[in-house]
């Protein structure tokens, strides 16, 4: 049974970069689940203006958001040494495609200010947060103003940070998630790690068994993020506690999504045979198709956006060249279960 915050067992993650558009959340209202759109990347005013477009299409949806790390605002100067000497490193890259490595930018917030402002003033329904936590005042103030407020953890340890603020539900993010992963508390690094781990620490095998183990430690509605392709892992994460599950990747390819078509012709191409996380576009773990950029660049500095900000140009011109070896091809480890048609067909794959 749905759970009364959701009103359905499917959520279409927010998915930043274009793919979540609002012709995409209203496909995915009328197919019976519920869609974010993605206020990483964009202005104040474009968020705005995606806002009123959903609202307009009578779609329910949800806003969210990335939350600045003050660490990385300014960064430290031993990041700023390596962002130099990886700046350095990717001319060679820009040299293919005639383009030039920007200096430099270490003071993008992501108009936080402007677009936390923007939700009290024209708040909407339920508003979710990546890469960190928002405050509890924040957290009160969304409340306060008519929001539903959900935070995405990776961990037993941020689930409780997030409880601790008051959230009302979270988005329990396993590793098999494509695209950036959420993880916002520091984890100490083990010498001769697995690099698709970024760390030593033990991860639970599944999506199914993180969930069960955020479920033992808050008592909050969870959502369940990773691998969920298909009717069975949908049945899994329920069974295991979830009322609803965030999927991505499953709808990359679909009609309505707004992803490059680039992107979506890599997730059935016989070319990429496997996903790592990688720090090599964005300075922060994200779940990619491996291809020549990953494998280049397997020590990317730990500093977003400094090096999205980097890798900007290069990956611009990599989709207007139709190149998908440079290309940011965010995708989780069920990649190939993903298929082309509507939203509307794949949700019912998944319901039926």
């Amino acid at each position: 049974m749905p759970h009364a915050l959701f009103g359905t067992r499917i959520i279409a993650a927010p998915m930043a970069g274009g793919t979540s558009t609002p012709a995409f959340v209203k496909a995915v209202h009328d197919a019976g689940g519920l869609g974010f759109l993605a206020a990483g990347y964009k202005s104040v005013e474009a968020m705005r203006a995606e806002i009123g477009s959903a609202r307009a299409a009578g779609a329910r949806f949800g806003m969210n958001l990335f939350v600045p790390d003050p660490a990385q605002l300014p960064p430290s100067g031993d990041v700023r040494a390596q962002l130099e000497e990886y700046r350095g490193r990717l001319r060679a890259d820009a040299l293919r495609y005639g383009v030039e490595i920007p200096p430099l930018r270490l003071d993008d917030d992501d108009h936080w200010p402007g677009k936390i402002e923007a939700l009290l003033a024209d708040p909407v329904e339920l508003v979710s947060f990546a890469f960190g936590l928002p405050g509890a005042e924040v957290v009160r103030g969304l409340q306060r103003a008519g929001s539903t407020v959900l935070a995405t953890v990776t961990t037993v340890g941020e689930a409780l940070e997030a409880a601790g603020q008051g959230v009302d539900a979270l988005v329990v993010q396993h590793s098999s998630a494509g695209g950036h992963s959420a993880a916002f508390q520091p984890r100490p690094a083990v010498p001769g790690a697995a690099p698709d781990a970024g760390d030593g620490e033990s991860r639970p095998g599944t999506t199914a068994e993180l969930l069960a183990q955020v479920r033992s430690a808050v008592g909050l509605p969870l959502v369940a993020a990773g691998g969920v392709m298909d009717r069975a892992g949908l049945d899994g994460v329920l069974a295991a506690g979830a009322q609803a599950a965030q999927l991505g990747t499953a709808f990359l390819r679909t009609d309505e999504s707004g992803a490059r078509q680039l992107h979506k012709d890599a997730l059935a191409s016989p070319r990429f045979t496997q996903t790592l996380l990688t720090r090599a576009f964005t300075g922060r773990p994200a779940r990619a198709l491996v291809n020549e950029f990953v494998r280049d660049h397997p020590d990317a500095p730990e500093s977003y956006p400094a090096v999205h900000h980097l890798t900007a140009p290069l990956r611009a011109a990599a989709a207007a060249a139709g190149d998908p070896e440079r290309l940011n091809l965010w995708a989780g480890t069920g990649w190939q279960q993903a298929r082309t048609g509507s939203v509307a067909e794949v949700i019912a794959g998944l319901l039926g």
